[in-house]
């Protein structure tokens, strides 16, 4: 029995200091539109999201398609690099993607924030088996859950994810058969 799960990376936001409230940008708004339009004919039965508000309303197009309630996973949430900003971001996350035990004071490793997000997934992945779902996420969250079923997706392709991004993983019970792009 296949489960379709679709990732869908949220889409732009306007920078808030407040992760948890920061909304979609007007091109966000438009591009949410398109992963609606993307996803409306993949008889999606179930939409999940992050508890942030840029990945919810990036799904909400999708779940008002299909008339479903978002139900919230806090675990699906990002990942937190560090407690306070840092200096060099694009040193900081190579760094946490090459060194997977790393975490900077007050943040997650890699290690982690993959243990805490394919703990949710793993949960939406028995709940739903045989079906078909789509989920509000971040892209260093949904890459560390990718890669935990393949390694292949890493720090360089996590560098190439566009915003908003979908990626369709193919599930048999718990093993992953197969990953395919749906943004466009």
């Amino acid at each position: 029995m296949k489960t379709n799960i679709y990732f869908v990376r949220h889409a732009h936001s306007v920078y808030t200091p407040e992760e948890l409230k920061r909304p979609l940008s007007e091109k966000g708004t438009r591009d949410a539109e398109r992963v609606r339009s993307l996803l409306k004919d993949k008889n999606i039965h179930a939409v999940c999201s992050s508890p942030y508000k840029r990945a919810i309303e990036t799904v909400e197009g999708i779940a008002s398609h299909y008339d479903k309630e978002i139900e919230i996973y806090e675990e699906m949430k990002e990942r937190q690099l560090s407690g306070e900003p840092v200096e060099d971001f694009s040193h900081a996350i190579k760094k946490v993607w090459t060194e997977p035990e790393f975490s900077f004071d007050g943040g997650e490793s890699n290690k982690e924030a993959q243990n805490r997000g394919i703990r949710s997934f793993l949960r939406i992945l028995e709940k739903y088996e045989g079906k078909n779902v789509a989920i509000g996420t971040h892209g260093n969250i949904m890459v560390l859950i990718m890669n935990h079923f393949d390694e292949r997706y890493g720090f360089d392709f996590w560098k190439k994810l566009e915003m908003p991004d979908i990626y369709k993983m193919t599930f048999e019970g718990k093993s992953l058969t197969g990953v395919e792009r749906v943004w466009e």
